[in-house]
């Protein structure tokens, strides 16, 4: 992607986002006052013993969510990268994670709450650009025109 910062990667991390269809929905996290009390979604770094990206996001869910088979899991072929603040470079692969509508996550000490809401909404609760940015790339894939930011 354009603008990455150079340098080699140290760190691959991944993030879900959780959705139901028809109509579309997404679920949505709150970090607890600690990290912040902004709305993300499921995220976290890929470690050693991951066989991939994918059974990363996978570990991840099961660990914030308690979520241990979604419908399905995709790639979004989206990637950010950013620099952390010791300077270090880790990108980011985002996925969209299909689970049944009404899915009651549970929540670990990552996050202190959960939101279900459409995708404007997502758009308007989402921190990070990157995540909003997500979001548009996940309703083009289910054929559905992005929300205005």
């Amino acid at each position: 992607m354009a603008g990455e910062p150079p340098g080699p990667i140290a760190q691959e991390c991944v993030e879900g986002y959780l959705f139901a269809r028809s109509p579309l929905e997404l679920l949505l996290f709150r970090r607890p006052p600690a990290r912040g009390s902004i709305w993300v979604p499921i995220s976290g770094k890929v470690d050693p013993g991951d066989a991939d990206l994918e059974a990363a996001l996978r570990r991840e869910l099961a660990e914030e969510t308690g979520l241990a088979t979604p419908r399905s899991v995709e790639p979004l072929d989206w990637h950010v990268t950013f620099r952390v603040d010791s300077g270090a470079i880790w990108r980011l692969h985002a996925y969209a994670v299909e689970v049944d509508r009404g899915f009651a996550p549970r929540l670990s000490d990552e996050h202190d709450l959960s939101a279900w809401v459409d995708p404007p909404e997502a758009v308007r609760r989402l921190h990070y650009t990157d995540n909003r940015e997500a979001i548009g790339r996940l309703q083009e894939r289910l054929g559905r025109p992005a929300p205005k930011p």
